[in-house]
């Protein structure tokens, strides 16, 4: 892989990890005891209402942090994928498939600079990305 491409797919996955970690901690912060990893804050109940609201709306917020948690997987997942892309780039291991060791399409490592696999080894695991 030429420089000009190298280093046109990491400025592509360093916006990409500001722009995850943007929106995680939007309603998250990072776990100081566990590298990579990401807690959502619970919505603040502010203890207003009386009898059924107040009920009501503390079940509001724990609908809302329960869905919080679906969202911080896949956003680290996410993270996850774009931060292990940089370090492959560091150690010279960066657009070879994890699967088949071919290199991985330029097309498809424009599309998604963080992709493991070759497009024909992502399409035998039946995902789309």
């Amino acid at each position: 892989m030429d420089k000009k491409l190298l280093e046109e797919l990491k400025l592509a996955l360093e916006q990409k990890k500001k722009s995850l970690e943007k929106e995680l901690s939007s309603f998250a912060k990072k776990d100081p005891k566990l590298e990579h990893d990401w807690d959502s804050r619970f919505p603040k109940f502010n203890g207003g209402g009386v009898g059924g609201q107040m009920l009501e709306d503390a079940a509001d917020e724990v609908e809302e942090y329960v869905s919080r948690l679906s969202v911080e997987f896949s956003l680290e997942t996410r993270l996850r994928d774009v931060n292990l892309a940089l370090v492959k780039i560091q150690k010279k291991g960066y657009g070879i498939c994890e699967t088949c060791s071919k290199k991985i399409e330029v097309e498809r490592l424009r599309a998604c600079p963080e992709a493991k696999l070759c497009i024909q080894c992502q399409k035998k695991l039946g995902k789309g990305k």
